[in-house]
């Protein structure tokens, strides 16, 4: 097994221990949705209850070695906790609050990383809508990618509904352009 399938795997196991719900939303599921690229680290969601944000850090960083000096803080602060997982790579876990990231965790699919091993990625749906609320020029050609590949079988209407909906939110309307634009392009 690769490393980066290893550290999705540690980290599917301790997730899944403590009940913990989550989905990959990065390389992996750009990987199974879209067209493959190299990627070392491991990127994803679980859902935190607001207010044990600190306590998940904790028991995260007293198992996998944490990749900043004040890594709770940060967590807490940021949402985010960079984290190497032994044996396997770099992972990089999001701390997702209730509403769309819940939405996110239910669609999540399992994805079979080879001896009888299966983690849980989102949905196509799902990395187009964060691949579009990033926009960085990678995430642009992820997004491109995802929907040459699965152009068929998208729900465009659940991606269009989350993009507006997060956009107004953000107030950055372009977030949705970015997807309206790609899937003019490609989805013919």
């Amino acid at each position: 097994m690769n490393l980066q399938f290893e550290a999705a795997w540690r980290l599917h196991e301790f997730l899944v221990a403590r009940s913990i719900p989550y989905a990959i939303i990065g390389g992996i599921a750009v990987q199974r949705w879209g067209q493959p690229r190299l990627t070392r680290d491991v990127d994803l969601t679980i859902l935190v209850q607001p207010g044990r944000e600190e306590s998940i850090a904790r028991d995260l960083v007293a198992a996998f070695r944490p990749r900043i000096s004040d890594a709770v803080e940060f967590a807490v602060e940021h949402r985010v906790l960079p984290l190497d997982v032994p044996g396997g790579s770099e992972a990089d876990v999001s701390f997702g609050l209730p509403g769309y990231e819940e939405f996110v965790i239910d669609r999540a699919r399992p994805y079979d990383l080879g001896d009888d091993r299966a983690v849980r990625l989102c949905s196509a749906e799902d990395l187009i809508v964060h691949k579009a609320l990033a926009g960085r020029p990678q995430d642009l050609m992820d997004l491109e990618g995802i929907v040459v590949r699965q152009r068929a079988s998208l729900d465009v209407a659940y991606v269009r509904r989350w993009l507006e909906e997060l956009a107004s939110v953000a107030e950055e309307p372009e977030v949705a352009a970015r997807f309206e634009r790609v899937w003019a392009e490609r989805s013919g």
